[in-house]
């Protein structure tokens, strides 16, 4: 009797840890597998986490490597095409069209600077070398002495224009950190002279924009004061142009661009080179300009819906 009532409790435990063990949820299981993140499992459906770097719309995402400082950890936007036509005013020390050049394989870039070729190797001593490769370059050029406020230097791609009955040369005008600048200490002098470059910059460059609907002008600047007191959107809302979105700008997006100051390479009594701020520690955001009439397009709506949240949407402010 002791025997029969040990062999139902034994056959009791045994029909209850079949139920638990089929009650038990199943674990998914996890495969890497080119880059992507697969979830399966008998009772779950198949999720897959795209592979970024397969994206094939280069023009807008590029994967980049980001900087222990950025600000944010996110895709870079990169606002243009390696096969488009590009204009980068007050270039500097040329690093910036250098990155675009061989890392980003754009070929069609001009980049002008404001001081003379002799001027520009005083102020940057370093930079023979981004001069020797742009002009080993088969189609990018240098203008050198260019002044955004003259109407005459940049006549010669509205000459051009008219016997190819083009409206404009570039695809692209780029303009990053614009700025007049130590003329004065006083602020609001100062303001007054960046916002004269600005509207200078956007009255002239506009004609020379090709015809295409996708061309646009760009600008970069620093966040925060005295920047956001030029009012650049209002600026440009004024020479027929309207933001259609601006983003965070990722200096580690463009492999050996770095920031160059107005005044050039910093030096102290001894001769050696300063360590003052880098512009490649602060947070900057780039904007983009088109046409008025423009900015509702279809293919600009596109682009904000693929992009980063940290995106914004200007139009309309």
């Amino acid at each position: 009797m002791a025997r029969c009532k040990k062999l139902a409790n034994k056959k009791r435990n045994t029909i209850v840890k079949h139920k638990i063990q089929r009650n038990k949820p199943s674990q998914p299981s996890v495969n890497a597998r080119a880059g992507n993140l697969s979830l399966t499992s008998k009772s779950e459906p198949q999720l897959l986490v795209p592979n970024i770097e397969k994206n094939e719309n280069k023009s807008l995402l590029h994967n980049a490597p980001l900087k222990d400082g950025e600000r944010n950890c996110k895709i870079p936007i990169i606002p243009f095409s390696s096969d488009d036509r590009i204009l980068l005013i007050g270039e500097a020390d040329l690093s910036f069209a250098c990155s675009l050049i061989k890392f980003h394989n754009c070929s069609q870039v001009t980049a002008t600077v404001y001081e003379s070729k002799e001027e520009l190797r005083v102020k940057y001593p370093y930079v023979d070398d981004n001069i020797r490769l742009i002009e080993n370059s088969n189609q990018a050029k240098i203008r050198y002495s260019f002044d955004v406020k003259y109407a005459k230097l940049w006549s010669v791609w509205l000459n051009t224009n008219r016997k190819s009955r083009v409206s404009g040369s570039f695809d692209r005008i780029i303009f990053n950190f614009p700025h007049v600048g130590g003329k004065t200490k006083d602020v609001n002098r100062q303001v007054r002279y960046n916002q004269e470059l600005l509207v200078s910059f956007f009255k002239h460059a506009l004609p020379c924009l090709s015809s295409t609907t996708s061309s646009s002008i760009i600008v970069t600047l620093f966040e925060g004061e005295p920047y956001t007191l030029w009012n650049i959107r209002d600026l440009a809302r004024h020479s027929g142009l309207v933001v259609a979105r601006s983003f965070s700008f990722i200096f580690s997006a463009y492999p050996g661009y770095k920031h160059s100051r107005t005044i050039g390479v910093l030096k102290s009594k001894s001769g050696k080179e300063s360590n003052g701020w880098k512009g490649e520690n602060r947070s900057a955001r780039t904007f983009i300009f088109v046409r008025k009439g423009e900015d509702s397009s279809k293919d600009l709506k596109r682009k904000r819906e693929q992009d980063s949240s940290d995106d914004e949407n200007d139009i309309g402010e």
